[in-house]
C-alpha cells in the first residue's frame, strides 16, 4: 500500500512494544503492519480485536487506511500498542472522538512493565527458601 498524501500521525506504547501509526483519512480501509496486512501480522482473532477495537468503537472501518511500523515486545503487547496508537491518531484527526475513546479506556497508556532483577535473588522477588532449623 503506497498512501501519499496527508495523514495523522500518532505513537503508543506498551511493555517495551513501541508502534508508530500512520492514519490516512481518505482510504479503503486498509491496515498495514509492518509490510504484512492485518489478518498476515495477527495469530488470532483476539490479536486482530484488540488491533481493530477503536476502528469498531468509532465506526471508521472502511474509510480510513492505516499504515504501522512496531518493534520490540509481543505480539499481544504491540498489538495493545497499536491500538494506543491508532485511538491517539483519531484524536488528532477529529478532538469530538476523544469521549468515546476515553469512556472505552483506550487513551490510556499502561505503564505496567517488568520489574528489574534484584541483587542477591533469582528473579525480581524470589528469594531463596527459608527453612527455620
Amino acid at each position: 500500500m503506497a498512501n501519499k498524501g496527508a495523514y495523522f500521525y500518532a505513537n503508543g506504547k506498551r511493555k517495551s512494544a513501541v508502534a508508530t501509526v500512520r492514519l490516512y483519512p481518505e482510504g479503503s480501509g486498509d491496515i498495514t503492519i509492518n509490510g504484512n496486512s492485518l489478518r498476515e501480522w495477527a495469530d488470532t482473532d483476539e490479536i486482530v480485536a484488540r488491533v481493530s477495537k477503536p476502528l469498531t468503537l468509532l465506526g471508521e472501518r472502511k474509510d480510513v487506511n492505516i499504515e504501522i511500523i512496531t518493534r520490540g515486545g509481543g505480539k499481544v503487547a504491540q498489538a495493545d500498542s497499536i491500538a494506543l496508537g491508532i485511538a491517539r491518531a483519531f484524536v488528532k484527526k477529529d478532538s469530538t472522538n476523544r469521549e468515546q475513546l476515553k469512556v472505552e479506556d483506550l487513551l490510556t497508556r499502561d505503564s505496567r512493565v517488568k520489574e528489574r532483577k534484584k541483587p542477591g535473588r533469582p528473579r525480581a522477588r524470589k528469594s531463596k527458601q527459608w527453612s527455620k532449623r
